[in-house]
């Protein structure tokens, strides 16, 4: 929940001039995440929804509704830019469908303007896609594989943690140093370019005398970085 934290510190600064979080997602009850969000102030508003007891209260829906029900929640929102941050379930292309515009939900009345998606991953452009990308890294380097690695902020599309990169940043890693070191180093690398991505993105379509709103999702999982956010919060 750190970059979480980075981003509600940055709102309406001059980091992030004019951008209000107005939504904290989470699909995993116990996120801190959610914490921070009441503990902000003002405080931010909140949301939950797991897949597995969504299927299990509705056992005639699947995978599909549930990205749609995810959606649903964002577009509501009327955010202008959806940050993942450490949200581990790969969202299909139902949800993306919806946030963009392109598929309509019931009454849902589709987003004026597509909404971006962006996402927080702790590796370079098509190196160590998916989970545990620090540590398969950290293991690689001491393979003699690699000499580097990173971290990004892309867009979101179907293909996991393959969307066209907004902000890359290389990150060494040192010989001798223990992965606690190596992971410290480069979360505070990615403080830096959530916030860089999220105003890049809202300065390209958004004018800049209107107060932009952020949503941030996240589900805290101790085995990977902890990322997202995009802005939905």
């Amino acid at each position: 929940g750190t970059n979480l934290q980075t981003l509600i510190d940055a709102q309406d600064t001059p980091a992030l001039p004019n951008v209000e979080v107005v939504l904290v997602l989470s699909n995993r009850k116990a996120a801190y995440g959610l914490t921070r969000a009441a503990n902000a102030d003002p405080p931010i508003l909140t949301a939950y929804l797991a897949l597995q007891p969504y299927l299990k209260k509705n056992p005639e829906k699947t995978r599909d509704d549930y990205d749609a029900e995810i959606a649903r929640i964002v577009v509501d929102a009327k955010p202008d830019v959806v940050v993942l941050a450490g949200w581990m379930h790969i969202l299909g292309e139902r949800f993306i469908e919806i946030v963009e515009g392109r598929a309509t939900l019931d009454e849902l009345k589709a987003p004026a303007t597509p909404i971006p998606v962006i996402n927080l991953h702790p590796a370079l452009p098509g190196a160590f896609d998916g989970a545990n990308a620090i540590e398969r890294a950290y293991e690689a380097f001491q393979k003699g594989e690699i000499d580097h690695s990173g971290c990004m902020v892309h867009r979101v599309v179907k293909d996991v943690d393959r969307g066209e990169p907004i902000v890359v940043r290389e990150v060494a890693i040192k010989k001798g140093e223990p992965l606690e070191a190596f992971e410290e180093r480069l979360h505070k690398v990615e403080h830096e370019i959530i916030v860089q991505a999220t105003k890049k993105i809202l300065d390209g379509y958004v004018d800049s005398d209107l107060k932009r709103r952020l949503l941030w999702t996240l589900q805290i999982n101790l085995n990977s970085v902890i990322p997202s956010m995009g802005i939905y919060v």
